[in-house]
C-alpha cells in the first residue's frame, strides 16, 4: 500500500454549514448546483476543471512569467512542453478549452454536416448548435449502458455505426471525428489505442480529418499501459505521442491534465489548419504567443503538463477514483463500473427507480447530497445532454442519466472520500422519500442549459 506521492505544504479552510442553511442556499439557487456559492461548499465536486492543486514547481514557475505581448520566452517554453508530450509541431494557447472548441468548431464543423464522436461534451456540442452542425455519438453499445458490466475501454467509438454513417450518407457529409479521451458523458471511460488507429484508418480512406479531444489525455494513457495488452512497458508519454500520431488536430482543456487553473490548447500537425487558428485566436483570445493567457500562466502549464503524464502521480489520481468507487458499491449504490479517470458516475435511473427520467433522478440526488452533506457534484443526464425534437419540440432524453462526482487532482485526501460515501449511502438507504423535479428555466442553447437552468421540487 503507498500514499499519497506528494506532501502537503499549504491548506485551505472551508467552512461546515447546517442542513438548514444548505436547503435555503438551494432554494434561492433554484436548486441548480452551479448557483451555489463555493464558500457554502464542503467538498466540491461539481468539476474537476481548473480545480488542482498546483505545486511547488508550478508556483516557481509563475514567477518566470514573461508578460511581453508578442514572443514571450514563456510560449516557446510552454511549446517545447506540448511537442514533448503531443508530438506534434505547432501550438496555438487559448485561455480556456471551450476557446480551443470554439476554433476547432469553427475550422472542422460545417452546416447541415455530421460530426461524429464517441460522445460530444456539452462546449462542442453547444457550438456544434449554434452552427448548425449534426452532433452525433458512436460510443460502443456497453458505453451507452449504465447497466453494463465492467469493461475496459467503454469509451470507444462503433466502427460499426461510423460505417453506416459514412455509407448511407455519403463522405461528403461527414466533416470530422472527434475522439474525447477519456469520454466524460460515460463516466470517464477510456478509449483504446486500437480503437483511436482504427477510427483514424477509417476516417483516412474517406479523407475525413480526426481530432482528438485531449482533456484527460494523460489518463487515459495511464488506462492503455495498464489495461492494452503491449503498452505495459511504454512511458506514459510514449503512449501520448502514438495516440496523436492518428489526429491532425487536438484540443485541450488544461485545466484537466495540464494540472493548471485556467487555460487551453490547440494542437496541429496541419500548417494551413494553425494558420487559420491564429487568425481566429487574435481576434478572439490575443495575440498567438498569449492567447488570452498571462505569461506566468503558460509558465504554470509547461510545467504542469511534465507533472500530470508522471506514472506515480496517476496511479494514485486513478486510485482515488476506484477508492470512492469501491466504497459506494459497499453501500450498494448503483454507479458506472468500472470506475474512469476523474470521478465517479451514480447511476440516477438505478438509485432512483421510481422518479422517471423527465423529473431529473441525477439532479434529485445532486440537491440530495448537497442538502445532506454541503458536497457539491453535478448531473450528466437529463438536463445536461436532452435535447429537442427539431420539428415537434418534444424532449428527447439521452442513454446515460448519471450524477458525475469528479474529483479534483491533489487536492482531496481518502477521508474526504469516505464523506461522500457515508452520505450517499445514507441518501441510498432512504432514497423511497425523494420524489423528482420540474425544469421552470432553461436558456435558449438546450446544450448548455444546465448552467443556468432552474428547478422545483416535486
Amino acid at each position: 500500500m503507498t500514499a499519497e506521492p506528494f506532501r502537503i505544504k499549504m491548506v485551505e479552510r472551508v467552512k461546515k454549514t447546517t442542513k438548514a442553511e444548505r436547503q435555503q442556499w438551494l432554494k434561492e439557487a433554484g436548486y441548480n448546483a452551479f448557483k451555489i456559492k463555493a464558500e457554502n461548499v464542503y467538498i466540491d465536486c461539481l468539476t474537476d476543471s481548473g480545480t488542482s492543486a498546483m505545486s511547488s514547481e508550478q508556483w516557481s514557475a509563475l514567477m518566470l512569467g514573461d508578460e511581453s505581448y508578442a514572443g514571450s520566452k514563456s510560449f516557446f517554453k510552454l511549446e517545447k512542453s506540448v511537442q514533448d508530450v503531443f508530438g506534434m509541431p505547432y501550438l496555438q494557447p487559448t485561455h480556456q478549452g471551450r476557446a480551443a472548441d470554439y476554433i476547432m468548431a469553427k475550422l472542422y464543423a460545417e452546416e447541415g454536416k455530421y460530426a461524429i464522436g464517441n460522445m460530444h461534451f456539452d462546449t462542442f456540442r453547444g457550438n456544434a448548435e449554434i452552427l448548425g452542425a449534426l452532433a452525433v455519438d458512436y460510443v460502443v453499445d456497453a458505453g451507452k449502458d449504465t447497466a453494463s458490466p465492467a469493461q475496459p475501454f467503454k469509451g470507444n467509438i462503433d466502427l460499426g455505426k461510423m460505417q453506416q454513417l459514412i455509407d448511407e450518407n455519403g463522405a461528403e457529409q461527414i466533416s470530422v471525428v472527434i475522439i474525447t479521451i477519456t469520454c466524460n458523458n460515460n463516466g470517464g471511460q477510456p478509449v483504446s489505442m486500437q480503437n483511436i488507429r482504427e477510427v483514424s484508418e477509417l476516417a483516412k480512406q474517406y479523407d475525413i480529418p480526426v481530432v482528438i479531444d485531449a482533456a484527460r489525455l494523460a489518463e487515459n494513457a495511464y488506462f492503455i499501459k495498464t489495461r492494452e495488452e503491449g503498452y505495459q512497458d511504454k512511458s506514459i508519454k510514449e503512449i501520448t505521442r502514438e495516440m496523436f500520431s492518428y489526429c491532425e488536430t487536438a484540443t485541450m482543456s488544461s485545466k484537466k491534465d495540464g494540472m493548471v487553473n485556467i487555460g487551453g490548447l490547440f494542437v496541429t500537425r496541419n500548417k494551413d489548419i494553425l494558420e487559420k487558428a491564429q487568425q481566429l485566436a487574435i481576434v478572439h483570445e490575443g495575440f498567438i504567443t498569449y492567447g488570452g493567457l498571462a505569461g506566468r500562466d503558460l509558465e504554470a502549464l509547461a510545467v504542469g503538463l511534465q507533472e500530470g503524464c508522471d506514472e506515480q502521480y496517476l496511479e494514485y489520481r486513478i486510485k482515488q477514483a476506484e477508492y470512492l468507487g469501491d466504497r459506494l458499491l459497499e453501500k450498494g449504490v448503483p454507479i458506472i463500473e468500472p470506475t474512469g479517470g476523474h470521478g465517479v458516475y451514480v447511476d440516477g435511473r438505478r438509485f432512483f427507480p421510481h422518479i422517471p427520467q423527465c423529473e431529473f433522478p441525477s439532479q434529485r440526488l445532486v440537491v440530495a447530497l448537497y442538502e445532506e452533506a454541503g458536497v457539491r457534484a453535478v448531473e450528466i443526464g437529463a438536463c445536461a445532454f436532452g435535447s429537442k425534437d427539431p420539428e415537434t419540440g418534444e424532449d428527447i432524453f439521452p442513454d446515460i442519466e448519471t450524477m458525475r462526482i469528479a474529483i479534483s487532482r491533489r487536492v482531496y485526501t481518502n477521508s474526504h472520500m469516505d464523506v461522500i460515501a457515508n452520505a450517499l449511502g445514507e441518501i441510498y438507504k432512504n432514497r423511497e422519500q425523494y420524489k423528482g423535479m420540474k425544469l421552470v428555466y432553461e436558456g435558449s442553447v438546450t446544450s448548455l442549459r444546465h448552467f443556468t437552468a432552474g428547478f422545483e421540487l416535486l
